[in-house]
């Protein structure tokens, strides 16, 4: 079977490393090396993941401490470069602020990968607090310039339950066949972080890809544990900031006009909604959005 490069980005991941690596830690499939690019470097992170290596016995691993934050586009293209580099045939990206309990779970992905053809690979992600989906696979909404994710807040049932294909899913567990780097290229640096999946995929669908979602497969996500949630300063920054940045990148004509003011009059709105610091990050965000 092929070898794999699991790449995931640090961001004052502590309190959710156990987990991450006890799920690794039961995988029947150990022919992986793991890639911690690590934007929030510390003396008490090296501790601990020496500590969890020893542990959990999971010895295969690269530590990437990088000096500041590079952002997630930037992690993930650094783990992505290595794990081509050492001449891996896939590369999963992870979050770290997830868990997973099936022992076949990294098996699974890769043999269906490889007899099936499949280049992208996603599993059924639910909320890890209450167990209700997160994303059961997901779709650009052009005339708004955003995503959604399938079965989002619902439970899980038969619909939800059909191996499918998709033209969107977050890259936050996801099996990619390194032939798509070489054909549609890494993250864009410039989202930093949030967006960059996105426009990732926009790429990757546009050069004919699909994701394949397997729903017998479960991954549980706790979800915005590491960037303070939707409402915080950084959130609100970055995620008009790239929206507006991401609509004029890659959508034109009808979809472009329409995608940019939904989004401007929603950024209005939550601008009159929003306190004083808020409001400053939705002025700042619009501004950044449209000088990248």
């Amino acid at each position: 079977m092929a070898k794999v490069g699991l790449v995931t980005v640090l961001f004052n991941s502590d309190k959710v490393l156990e987990g991450f690596f006890k799920s690794l830690s039961i995988q029947t499939f150990k022919d992986y090396h793991l890639y911690l690019i690590d934007n929030t470097s510390s003396e008490d992170t090296d501790n601990l993941l020496l500590e969890l290596s020893v542990k959990y016995a999971i010895t295969n691993y690269t530590h990437i401490k990088n000096p500041d934050n590079a952002g997630v586009a930037k992690g993930n293209n650094q783990g992505i470069e290595l794990s081509l580099k050492q001449g891996t045939t896939h590369t999963l990206l992870l979050n770290n602020d997830i868990e997973f309990n099936q022992p076949e779970l990294l098996g699974n992905m890769l043999r269906h990968a490889e007899k099936n053809n499949e280049s992208i690979i996603i599993p059924k992600i639910f909320f890890h607090d209450n167990g209700k989906i997160w994303m059961a696979g997901g779709k650009f909404l052009m005339l708004k310039g955003s995503t959604i994710h399938i079965g989002e807040g619902d439970d899980d049932g038969p619909r939800y339950s059909a191996e499918s294909y998709f033209k969107y899913a977050p890259t936050c567990f996801m099996l990619i066949n390194n032939k798509v780097f070489y054909d549609v290229g890494l993250m864009d640096e410039k989202y930093f972080v949030y967006y960059d999946d996105t426009d990732f995929i926009f790429r990757t669908v546009e050069k004919g890809y699909l994701v394949k979602l397997l729903p017998q497969l479960h991954v549980y996500h706790k979800v915005s544990s590491l960037t303070g949630g939707k409402e915080s300063l950084f959130s609100i920054y970055y995620g008009t900031r790239n929206r507006i940045y991401f609509i004029r990148k890659n959508l034109k004509g009808l979809k472009y006009l329409c995608s940019l003011c939904f989004t401007m009059s929603t950024r209005f709105v939550r601008f009159i909604q929003f306190d004083s610091k808020q409001k400053i990050q939705v002025i700042k965000g619009v501004q950044e959005g449209f000088k990248l």
